[in-house]
């Protein structure tokens, strides 16, 4: 199936929230959603379709040279296709071209799926953050993946 990630707009929110709903037990509402289009300060993609149709997405909030990822979320119906893993690359590279230092995000202890694709994706564990998740109440393992040492891009240095 073919898909391309492209730069998320309000036309693509219903889609989204869609996602939200299908994969979170506490999903964002409209108006949080809303709130993650790009601008100066949010990266927010989508993976969608042929059709249009949303399959995926993912979002960053940036301060300074650091980017924190908000959601991924892949459509259950899209699972297994190589969304997540566009999502996140297409992330990076935009996260690289803004020299961040690093993109950070939580992930439930249990989601080993989530786990092993952002760790295929480069990332590793630098710490826990006890009862973060509610529904059910669970810890979140923190994942952080370096792109830059002082502004300095780590794949321009051979680290």
């Amino acid at each position: 199936m073919a898909f391309r990630v492209i730069d998320a707009d309000a036309g693509l929110l219903p889609g989204i929230e869609r996602i939200e709903q299908e994969c979170f037990s506490v999903p964002w509402t409209m108006a949080q959603l809303t709130g993650q289009l790009p601008d100066g300060e949010h990266l927010f993609l989508a993976a969608v379709d042929e059709a249009g149709a949303v399959a995926g997405y993912v979002g960053a909030q940036l301060a300074a040279d650091e980017g924190y990822i908000s959601n991924v979320a892949v459509s259950p119906a899209y699972r297994r296709l190589g969304v997540g893993g566009a999502l996140i690359d297409a992330l990076k590279e935009r996260a690289s071209a803004r020299t961040l230092a690093f993109l950070t995000l939580e992930v439930r202890e249990t989601n080993a799926a989530a786990r092993t694709l952002y760790e295929k994706h480069g990332f590793t564990v630098v710490g826990r953050r006890k009862n973060y998740y509610e529904k059910p109440r669970e810890d979140a393992i923190l994942m952080t993946l370096f792109l830059t040492k002082r502004g300095i891009k780590l794949e321009d240095t051979g680290i």
